[in-house]
């Protein structure tokens, strides 16, 4: 009843997406499957830490990463925070607990070269999927738009006489995005491409399958995947490198922190200070260029 209570309470109250809320369920299930395995036991609510600390063993022992690990503990975490709030029980038995040690991974953005490459003179032909494959890129990168903003853009999302993009972002908040002319160009070309293979006259959402259906979030994964293979040797090539390289590309220009936190859609400006870990070595190269004695 109470795991139930909770979903909801992520759902209706938290305004959590349909994938987050998915990924908590999961998480907390995989705990509920442990209980019953290893204890003969489907109730969660009153555990003690230590049969918690013996689910992270075995987890640690299947070869499962600190970093899904911890993810596991903060979804578990976050339930018996719930619990407190309701006041079914008193105190979490993760009251005390500390995040496993892990490896922060660097993520590397594309240069502006690479992105010159791909945009200026990557031809990707003039047929629907290449309309569309080029917009998407286009306004990933333009905007800074997450993956699941991208999917569910609506054609009507899109004002190209005043310039400006609605995103509905996390937890249902809206911004406004400012379009570049580019973007503008590439939406043109692929909207009459599109009016070939949409499946419906009323079909709302902008970028559409073959088929004439809404995109899914996998197949933007592998547009971007597959572009950036062709011209960049860096490892992550996903979407949210897109984003990544064009707060970091900002930054690079002199764009202000607290506006890129506004396009981004960041509810603190933390969040956006991850990205600021390349535009600082940019500032380190030009005034070790600039200063009289930087070359002393």
């Amino acid at each position: 009843m109470s795991l139930s209570a909770f979903i909801e309470y992520l759902q209706y109250e938290k305004n959590y997406s349909k994938h987050t809320v998915g990924a908590y369920e999961s998480d907390i299930g995989s705990f509920v499957e442990y209980c019953i395995a290893q204890h003969d036991t489907k109730d969660i609510d009153d555990v003690p830490y230590s049969l918690i600390r013996g689910w992270i063993v075995s987890l640690s022992a299947e070869g499962v990463s600190n970093t899904s690990i911890n993810r596991k503990i903060s979804s578990l975490k976050a339930y018996y925070k719930f619990l407190v709030k309701i006041k079914a029980i008193e105190t979490s038995p993760l009251q005390k607990h500390k995040a496993l040690k892990t490896q922060k991974l660097l993520e590397v953005p594309f240069s502006e070269n690479e992105m010159e490459k791909v945009l200026a003179d990557f031809p990707f032909g003039n047929d629907f999927v290449g309309c569309r494959d080029r917009l998407i890129i286009t306004i990933l990168y333009s905007t800074g738009i997450r993956r699941a903003e991208l999917v569910n853009l609506k054609d009507a999302d899109i004002d190209t006489n005043t310039g400006l993009l609605k995103v509905l972002g996390k937890r249902n908040k809206e911004r406004i995005v400012p379009l570049i002319p580019e973007v503008v160009e590439a939406l043109e070309a692929y909207r009459i491409k599109r009016e070939m293979v949409q499946n419906s006259p009323e079909q709302p959402f902008l970028f559409l399958t073959e088929k004439g259906g809404k995109i899914y979030e996998t197949l933007v994964y592998r547009v971007i995947n597959k572009y950036f293979s062709m011209i960049s040797p860096k490892v992550k090539k996903s979407p949210h490198i897109l984003r990544h390289t064009f707060a970091t590309h900002l930054l690079n220009r002199g764009a202000d922190l607290n506006a890129v936190k506004e396009l981004l859609g960041h509810a603190s400006l933390a969040s956006t200070q991850v990205y600021t870990h390349n535009s600082i070595a940019e500032l380190k190269k030009i005034h070790a260029k600039a200063h009289p004695r930087g070359k002393k």
